[in-house]
């Protein structure tokens, strides 16, 4: 520009001397063409940007294949792929046993996580020769997708017309019978692939948890494989030797700043924590408040309140806080003790496929004491693919042979596993301490062991009340098991022991939120009726001061009442205080409460129910009142739900079945709601 600059000020300095040849708007115009005409003959020069285009599509390219489950079958050579919808980890333990499964039935499998993957690509399965989806979904809630498969079970649902002819599946589906909706999920699964033209080469598995699931499991798979093989014509190997997925590599110089030690996602997460707050980067919490609730009474129940000041945590009364607990330090020494290991060894495990999305079994590098302490479940009675895999380092060949017969499908193994492992309550430290002639490499023993996993629990407050503060109700699990052993629960054993200060420490919980479907009606002048006895009063603590401050701002708030069960009026009548605050202020205006053992005959909320059935069918059926139940699920929400059938009988002149379809009814306009547990 510094050239074209003199050039355009040169005729100016001639002007006086002499009469210029072409006018400055001649200039002016020549110097406009000019440029465009140099800019037009510079722009066809140029090459076109293709490679820019290219580039960007390298990158599409890229990102597809990242998320595509065939192209990384194609290219490993697998030919069965496990997926699951897991909540608590134990569809995805079921996953990873079929896929190595595979291997012992000459075929390849890999276990894959549904929201890792593009799941519009299941049509593309017919791609790889004796192709074969398996899928282990658990239901969660009131037959719900577990949060890793919500957006597959959204697909499934939108995707009516995909054609998914020549894909070969089976589903094994993990339920508890004492929810209203047993295994919806996996049943919806299956039903649902079939309607889309997919073929299914093995009936659908149903485990119960109420009753024993590892059985379930097991007796399914036992018949699975052989119809696997038949349909596709293959013949098992008959390898049956342990299989390794990962392989130890010990650290002897790493920097200390790249080990983990505890953190459950991005390393020293929790030293430099960032939101947003999940279950792969929870909060640490401070723990401002931790008393007992109950005034006597061989039981410990607590209130916690967990500080979330600066975190931008956002919660609504009836939602989830999940907790990661840590393991009980005495435990974690014994086994060390009992394996002979170097407890603070640094190492990794590193899985042995490459191509897998899964690099370690948990967070690694990190030490063997970290890991039992934080990454893994040290305290649940082993699976029996675990005993299996162990069998092979006891030295008593009767040993051996027992562990083996566990871990098989027939008739005696299953009543030993059951007796000496289940009923005995017998976690992993006191299967070793019983049999001294088992002593595996610890490396091992951690492979195959499950993840520690998050603990939740209903939030007992309400956000309107108190912004910056989470409050959780629970009571300590504590008991003697067949051996003499006591058990105590990890999570509630972990909270209680969460002092305000801890060794001059502040005592702090790692969390986040799960968003729940327990609302409170979205018309405050909904009336409300609460049945939460134990524990189950949490969310009703959090609905009551909602309800009360929403008629401190001056709304119109329907009739709140509540039903609240208990052993002993003196003993653990928990919130006491504060419901009876409540109804003070006609934030409550009805609390009834069954003190189950003060009288010679025990009376419960169902009985109490029935006693003021009168005023609930004018609520329920009048009023259009919302329902909602927490608190055991196996005894406790059948019998409320019993009553509510019974009053509807009585008072609304319907049969059972009646009854029956119209509490169904209820249910289905999110007018009964249940947060239950068994």
């Amino acid at each position: 520009m510094a050239g074209v600059e003199t050039d355009a000020t040169h005729p100016e300095s001639m002007a006086t001397e002499e009469e210029p040849l072409i006018s400055n708007l001649d200039l002016f115009l020549f110097t406009l063409i000019a440029g465009i005409v140099i800019y037009w003959f510079m722009s066809r020069q140029k090459p076109e940007p293709i490679p820019e285009f290219k580039k960007l599509d390298t990158l599409t390219a890229t990102s597809t294949r990242e998320t595509s489950f065939v192209e990384k079958m194609k290219k490993t050579g697998k030919n069965i792929i496990v997926f699951y919808g897991s909540q608590t980890g134990t569809a995805e333990e079921f996953a990873n046993r079929l896929s190595k499964d595979a291997q012992r039935y000459g075929m390849k499998g890999m276990a894959a996580d549904p929201e890792e993957y593009d799941m519009a690509e299941i049509s593309r399965l017919s791609e790889i020769e004796n192709s074969l989806a398996i899928f282990c979904m658990a239901t969660y809630g009131e037959g719900d997708p577990t949060d890793n498969a919500q957006d597959f079970y959204d697909w499934l649902q939108e995707n009516g017309e995909e054609d998914l002819s020549g894909v070969n599946f089976t589903v094994f589906g993990l339920g508890n019978k004492t929810y209203e909706h047993y295994n919806a999920m996996g049943a919806y699964v299956d039903k649902r692939l079939e309607e889309l033209g997919a073929k299914r080469i093995f009936d659908l598995g149903m485990g119960d948890d109420d009753a024993n699931l590892e059985d379930d499991f097991v007796s399914w798979r036992e018949q699975f494989w052989p119809a696997v093989c038949e349909h596709f014509g293959v013949e098992a190997l008959g390898d049956d030797s342990s299989i390794r997925q990962y392989e130890l590599k010990e650290h002897t110089d790493l920097n200390m700043n790249k080990v983990y030690s505890g953190e459950i996602g991005r390393i020293k997460s929790f030293e430099n924590q960032k939101p947003p707050f999940d279950a792969k980067n929870p909060f640490l919490a401070t723990v401002t408040v931790n008393r007992k609730l109950n005034k006597a009474g061989g039981r410990h129940l607590m209130h916690l309140e967990l500080d979330i000041t600066g975190s931008k945590i956002r919660y609504e009364s009836g939602d989830h806080v999940a907790v990661f607990p840590t393991n009980d330090t005495a435990l974690v020494i014994k086994l060390g003790q009992i394996l002979g290991v170097d407890l603070d060894s640094v190492i990794s495990l590193n899985n042995l496929d490459e191509e897998s999305n899964k690099k370690h079994p948990f967070p690694c590098p990190t030490s063997y004491r970290t890991a039992l302490t934080h990454y893994l479940d040290i305290t649940h009675p082993p699976r029996t693919n675990v005993l299996y895999e162990l069998a092979q380092y006891a030295s008593d060949p009767k040993d051996q042979e027992n562990m083996r017969k566990m871990a098989s499908s027939s008739p005696e193994g299953k009543a030993l596993y059951q007796s000496w492992v289940l009923d005995a309550c017998r976690n992993i430290l006191a299967i070793l301490e019983d049999l001294p002639s088992l002593r595996p490499p610890i490396d091992h023993l951690c492979e195959l062991l499950p993840r520690l996993q998050a603990r939740y629990y209903s939030i007992a407050s309400s956000s309107k009340i108190h912004p910056n503060s989470i409050h959780i109700c629970a009571v300590v699990v504590e008991y003697e098991t067949k051996t003499g052993r006591v058990h105590n629960g990890v999570a509630t054993t972990w909270l209680k022991n969460k002092t305000m200060v801890d060794n001059g420490h502040k005592s702090t919980v790692p969390m986040f939120i799960r968003k729940s479907q327990f609302r409170l009606p979205f018309k405050a002048t909904n009336p409300v009726i609460m049945v939460g006895p134990g524990t189950g009063i949490a969310p009703f603590v959090g609905f009551i001061q909602e309800r009360g401050w929403l008629k401190e701002q001056g709304k119109e708030v329907g009739e709140t009442v509540m039903f609240f069960g208990c052993r002993h009026e003196n003993e653990d009548f928990i919130y006491q205080e504060e419901l009876e605050e409540a109804k003070k202020k006609e934030a409550l205006t009805g609390l009834h409460v069954a003190f189950s053992r003060d009288q010679e005959e025990k009376v419960y909320v169902q009985h109490i129910l029935r006693n003021h059935k009168e005023d609930i069918w004018r609520l329920v059926h009048s009023q259009n009142a919302h329902i909602y139940i927490c608190g055991d699920a196996k005894n406790m929400a059948k019998d409320v739900q019993t009553a509510f059938y019974e009053i509807a009988e009585e008072l609304g002149g319907l049969t059972r079945t009646q009854a029956t379809d119209y509490i169904k009814k209820l249910m289905t306009k999110g007018r009964y709601s249940q947060d239950v547990w068994s």
